[in-house]
């Protein structure tokens, strides 16, 4: 993604797009060549179900081709115009080749042809600038989530009986992390056509106090970057140590004020690089366009964070260990609805972990705290000899009873999924204070799991604290179903902005981002400048 062009005004560009749609000139046939024109756009939308259903229910009237149609076509002029804004295939929607058509379109089948192909690169970009370019199962086994769709006969319709230009801008994504992110992508698109952030900050690490050309580079970088004001500043002083931790806290890095191994690789990473992380969160965004719940748990497995959500408000929040960098163990994306909890779990070890894991150790005489289940009934260990079994042949279901060492904790959060993914607590608490917190076999450990219980119950318990702790005392594996069940939404982000307006960005640690943008690029996507 290399390549500089000054970046053409919004406002200008929408003007120009309505100055240039209205003026074309589109004759109406006279009653002899109506059959030529009208023949064209049956036999093209023939093609295509949902176009012949349209042109049908019209009676093959035009949508685009008439003098009366104006305001349609300098709207979806207009939108062709800032597609690119949105991060979408410069290829599909290059106004320059549809203003072209229309002067070609000389004769009355040729105005047909243009008709019913403008119809489908209608409904092409409808669906991409709302649902998304890509399909995400096709890139990566671990997006399992399902994108929104459009019917493109609802949209035809919908487009044709509606003011053009504000039916355009309402199939564009609504949630305010999508409008924050195009925002964040012109900005960017403006400093790099500016120069970027200037050259990069050599050095193992800096600290306070330092002084020296890498500390000028670090004041500079963060001058271009927006964390500084302008300064000739030339040692690592007091100004310079709160725009470091300032940079941390928008990384997701340690708050240290210290540049170590971690903030130079974040403060490194040039423009381009950045613009492709939003890229790729514009697309992720309108893979979740659709209406989400009034209260829904929002897991970012790029943030290790897990947000309680009410009403679009955050309400509650907690730090989370996620699936490790592994084939088998990353945590999936998807969404689905938490049902109930489980006080006091028993932990039923998948068969994968079983044989791979604790089959060595039960061999050794260990794990003694895990119990034997065949066909449904529990089995004595007196006898049996496990070095008998291999993974294939292990004929046990291995168990760990309710206790505080079990291995889910004393709380787990279900929302039932083919993938076995749940929240759940953990005995293990070490790992929360780690930066990247990617170890688990890919369900969400919570740090406050007893916060989150009392947080999700409180609207049905009237003492949501008493009530949990009193089911917890028992001893007893428990099910709390929740009276309205809450959305789940396991997602990966690694670029957004906050509704304070700071800029967030996360490392790509599964690598999805890295295909994701492949699979844009390979689509015709890319940056402002890169395309001659």
């Amino acid at each position: 993604m290399a390549g500089k062009t000054g970046m053409m005004n919004v406002t200008r560009r929408a003007a120009l797009g309505m100055a240039v749609g209205s003026a074309v000139s589109v004759a109406q046939p006279a009653n002899a060549l109506v059959s030529a024109f009208t023949q064209a756009i049956a036999e093209k939308s023939a093609q295509i179900p949902a176009l012949a259903a349209f042109y049908r229910a019209r009676n093959f009237e035009p949508l685009w081709m008439d003098a009366a149609a104006g305001d349609r076509r300098a709207a979806f002029l207009w939108a062709l115009d800032t597609a690119l804004d949105h991060g979408l295939p410069r290829a599909r929607y290059d106004a320059a080749e549809v203003r072209v058509a229309f002067q070609a379109a000389d004769n009355p089948r040729a105005q047909g042809l243009l008709e019913v192909a403008l119809s489908e690169m209608f409904v092409a970009y409808a669906s991409d600038v709302s649902c998304g370019v890509t399909e995400p199962r096709q890139i990566d086994p671990g997006l399992v989530l399902k994108k929104p769709s459009r019917d493109p006969l609802e949209t035809l319709t919908g487009f044709a009986g509606a003011d053009p230009h504000q039916f355009i801008k309402d199939l564009w994504p609504a949630s305010p992390t999508y409008v924050r992110l195009l925002r964040e992508k012109l900005r960017l698109e403006t400093v790099r056509e500016a120069g970027g952030w200037g050259p990069d900050v050599r050095a193992r690490k800096l600290e306070p106090g330092d002084t020296g050309e890498a500390v000028i580079a670090l004041r500079n970088r963060l001058i271009r970057m927006g964390y500084m004001e302008r300064s000739v500043v030339r040692s690592f002083d007091a100004t310079l140590t709160s725009a470091v931790r300032a940079f941390q806290l928008d990384h997701g890095l340690t708050p240290d004020s210290t540049v170590g191994p971690a903030t130079l690789k974040a403060l490194n990473v040039s423009v381009e690089g950045r613009l492709g992380q939003i890229l790729v969160g514009l697309e992720r965004q309108r893979w979740m366009n659709k209406p989400l719940e009034k209260r829904h748990i929002l897991v970012n497995l790029a943030d290790f964070y897990a947000r309680v959500i009410d009403d679009g408000e955050q309400s509650f929040e907690t730090v989370v260990v996620v699936g490790a960098n592994d084939e088998d163990r990353r945590t999936p994306e998807f969404s689905d609805r938490m049902e109930y909890l489980v006080i006091n779990p028993t932990w039923h070890v998948p068969r994968s972990i079983a044989t791979k894991e604790y089959l060595p150790v039960l061999q050794e005489g260990g794990a003694s705290y895990l119990r034997l289940f065949q066909n449904g009934a529990e089995v004595s260990r007196d006898g049996v000899d496990f070095l008998e079994f291999d993974a294939e042949t292990f004929p046990f279901d291995l168990k760990q009873p309710p206790s505080p060492g079990n291995a889910l904790g004393l709380v787990k959060f279900m929302f039932p999924n083919r993938w076995n993914i749940y929240l759940h607590d953990t005995p293990s608490k070490s790992l929360f204070g780690r930066n990247v917190r990617a170890f688990s076999h890919g369900c969400v450990r919570v740090q406050r799991p007893f916060e989150l219980a009392h947080h999700l119950l409180a609207p049905q318990q009237r003492d949501p604290v008493g009530f949990f702790q009193a089911t917890l005392d028992t001893g007893e594996e428990t099910y709390v179903y929740l009276d309205q069940p809450v959305g789940v939404h396991i997602v990966y982000w690694t670029s957004w902005v906050t509704p304070e307006g700071r800029v967030q960005f996360r490392d790509d640690v599964y690598g999805r981002d890295r295909a994701v943008l492949a699979a844009l690029e390979d689509a015709g996507v890319g940056l402002r400048g890169d395309f001659s």
